[in-house]
């Protein structure tokens, strides 16, 4: 085996190999080296034995990866792989064994402090992985804060809260055709905004071998480079398409003396799967989960005993007409996910994506792609490009994408897929930011228009662009969203002296999410205050105290955060169940005004990366510019928090004219290893909206070894 192995200045591996599945090998080999720890947390997290050496903090996660089958998912997924494509079997178990060679003998001072050993990676193990990342990226718990909504206030109020879409979802991308282009070839850039953690969720890399010459963002655990990649003569990049392609079904179970039966929508109970599994917990004793199965999908809540505290058990249940009888029995949800139905993640889009050549070679490659649903952007030196949805939608009733719905009553089984839309360039460019857009046939919410306006309002801004333009698009302050506040706040009258200087000053600002401005700060702290008297109010009083769900699904639950990001809805809306809206922008203002923020915005709007595993030494959390309607989307919790755990996980430009003038950042280094140098060098120009350049060029990398 002929692998060699690159270091440019920033700790970047630059891989080459003889062969595909050789270099495989060398990226899951010099992942396991940069990340062993990170790899290692993901391993357990898809197989939810992450409790066993994290303790209870992970047990709610670990309950749910096994109720919803996460592991099993991913060998069935694998199976199909080895029986349909085993080329990219034998690929992906290249990179596994690289991945256990990397780990053997590792001394990450995390499995030091955990007492943690790096376990055996099996084939199917990247799957999981993959999975376990994406499983709640669709979202599919908002269904159940619209059951709450449905239920104690009305239907008509699931629109108040959308705030067409989930306010820290989502990402940039934008892609200039060659004609508005200083060198005639196109050019993509952007940032996904995800959780940012540490390690970073993307690994920047090259991979070369006589079959392909690729730089990229790949997932640490996944072999190749599926989200963000540049080949020389064609480059991609993706954004979350916001599809609805998971459902919730309320499920009927009856226990038997042979085990646990479901309800089906003919009427007829059929036997469920059933069996019992134990999650070990550090320091704790061990927790029994027992696991159900129905022809829906793994059931994710309750059982056939039901589920505590749940006040939409009875929305669709009951009645004399119902199956079930006069009186609605207990219920459980069930989650069905098209992996689950189909044993396909997408991994056959992953050898040929690296193959690509031309923008003809990406759409086909994308054409195999399953989960998650991604707005793929595309261009080759050719002058193609390509603007379309990829990956599984299924057909069915349009409740089922709103709400959750019931498994005994007909009506609710999947038909067949969508066929993925397409879009084209206007005016010579293309944005994608989680709007409406080419997949609004598939979703139900949304990201706001704003970063997406903003963007195409910068585009146009200027006729030529340039590789070397971008990060000031990146980096873009501007808050529309805060209109709506703003409005109400000028229209207030007969304030305190010292609120009506606080009004004033607003009227007068920017609108720029800037880390150090204090008038930035005084919109946020008005804002937070908003949020916090309208989630207060007695009318949405029910609200406040989510049912007994999995403290995993809680998120989507919690009314201060969706009030948060449903402000301009809840602001503009022409009545809302007899609020005060008006006086409660002036309790807000009144308030701040007594107590306004010492300093500026980057004093509380902080990065809070997320870790498994918090360090012995605490780091700094330096101060952010954006927020979460600025192109720069930096995440807080509007009411909540200033601290921002989501962000742009990594920027990147690609240039279709030189790859070598292309460039790209993470938020924090190109290695996992805490105290080496590349652990955090690529912070301050995070922070400072510079990039790295993309190398390519071998004579200027450092060679690190030779296998």
């Amino acid at each position: 085996m002929a692998i060699e192995i690159y270091r440019d200045a920033w700790g970047i591996p630059h891989l080459r190999a003889g062969s595909a599945a050789e270099l495989a090998h060398a990226q899951g080999l010099v992942t396991a080296r940069d990340r062993a720890w990170q790899l290692e947390v993901e391993r357990h997290r898809a197989q939810g034995t992450s409790a066993s050496f994290l303790g209870g903090s992970a047990l709610d996660w670990d309950r749910f990866a096994r109720r919803a089958r996460a592991d099993d998912t991913a060998r069935r997924c694998f199976a199909d792989l080895e029986r349909h494509d085993p080329g990219t079997a034998r690929w992906v178990r290249a990179y596994v064994d690289g991945v256990n060679e990397g780990l053997a003998g590792s001394t990450a001072p995390e499995f030091a402090r955990t007492g943690l050993t790096p376990g055996r990676w099996e084939p199917w193990t990247p799957l999981g992985v993959w999975l376990a990342t994406h499983i709640l990226f669709a979202g599919f718990p908002a269904k159940l804060w619209r059951e709450q909504v449905a239920a104690h206030l009305d239907a008509a109020a699931i629109g108040l809260f959308a705030t067409d879409g989930p306010g820290t979802s989502g990402s940039n991308g934008w892609l200039v055709g060659g004609e508005r282009t200083v060198t005639g070839q196109a050019v993509i850039a952007g940032d996904p905004h995800r959780w940012i953690e540490e390690p970073g969720v993307y690994q920047q890399i090259h991979l070369s071998c006589p079959a392909f010459d690729v730089v990229g963002l790949a997932v640490p655990g996944v072999p190749g480079i599926a989200h963000f990649g540049h080949t020389g003569t064609v480059a991609w990049a993706i954004t979350n398409a916001m599809a609805d392609y998971q459902d919730l079904y309320r499920e009927r179970l009856r226990r038997t003396g042979a085990g646990v039966e479901a309800l089906g929508p003919d009427g007829v109970w059929r036997r469920a799967s059933r069996h019992t599994e134990t999650v070990e917990v550090a320091g704790e004793d061990p927790v029994e989960v027992e696991v159900i199965e129905t022809g829906r999908g793994p059931v994710i809540i309750g059982g056939p005993e039901g589920i505590d505290g749940d006040p939409a058990d009875l929305a669709y249940g009951g009645g004399p007409a119902d199956p079930a009888g006069p009186v609605a029995p207990p219920v459980a949800i069930s989650l069905r996910y098209p992996p689950r139905v189909t044993g396909d993640l997408g991994f056959s889009a992953l050898l040929p994506l690296l193959r690509a050549r031309r923008v003809a070679d990406v759409d086909r490659a994308f054409g195999r792609w399953a989960e998650p649903v991604n707005v793929v952007q595309a261009a080759d030196t050719e002058g193609g490009v390509l603007h379309r949805v990829a990956g599984r939608v299924p057909r069915r009733a349009e409740v089922n994408s709103l709400r959750v719905v019931p498994a005994w009553k007909p009506g609710h089984e999947w038909h067949g897929w969508h066929v993925p839309p397409r879009a084209g360039l206007t005016d010579g460019v293309a944005v994608m930011a989680n709007q409406r857009g080419p997949a609004e046939p598939l979703g139900v919410e949304f990201a706001p228009p704003h970063r997406a306006d903003r963007i195409a309002a910068l585009l146009a801004d200027k006729e030529r662009w340039s590789a070397a333009d971008m990060p000031a698009l990146h980096t873009d302050t501007h808050l529309a969203s805060a209109s709506p506040l703003l409005e109400h706040l000028d229209a207030l009258d007969d304030l305190s002296p010292g609120a009506a200087v606080l009004r004033d000053r607003l009227l007068g600002w920017d609108r720029r999410m800037d880390a150090g401005s204090a008038d930035a700060a005084l919109y946020a702290a008005v804002r937070g205050a908003v949020v916090r008297q309208l989630a207060a109010h007695p009318a949405f009083a029910a609200l406040t105290t989510p049912p007994a769900y999995p403290e995993v699904l809680q998120p989507w639950l919690a009314l201060v955060p969706r009030v948060g990001f449903a402000l301009e809805h809840l602001l503009r809306a022409d009545e809302l169940y007899g609020i005060d809206r008006p006086a409660a922008v002036r309790a807000a203002v009144e308030e701040v005004a007594l107590r306004p923020p010492a300093g500026v915005w980057g004093d509380t709007h902080r990065l809070a990366p997320w870790r498994a595993l918090e360090p012995e030494q605490p780091d700094d959390e330096p101060g952010l510019s954006g927020d979460h309607d600025c192109v720069l989307c930096t995440s807080g919790v509007p009411g909540l928090t200033d601290r921002a755990a989501r962000g742009p996980a990594a920027r990147y430009v690609w240039d279709l004219a030189r790859r070598e003038d292309s460039r790209w950042v993470v938020p924090l280094g190109a290695s996992g290893v805490p105290g080496s140098p590349h652990h955090r060098d690529q912070l301050p120009l995070w922070l400072a909206g510079d990039l790295v350049p993309v190398v390519t060029d071998w004579t200027r990398l450092k060679k690190e070894t030779h296998v």
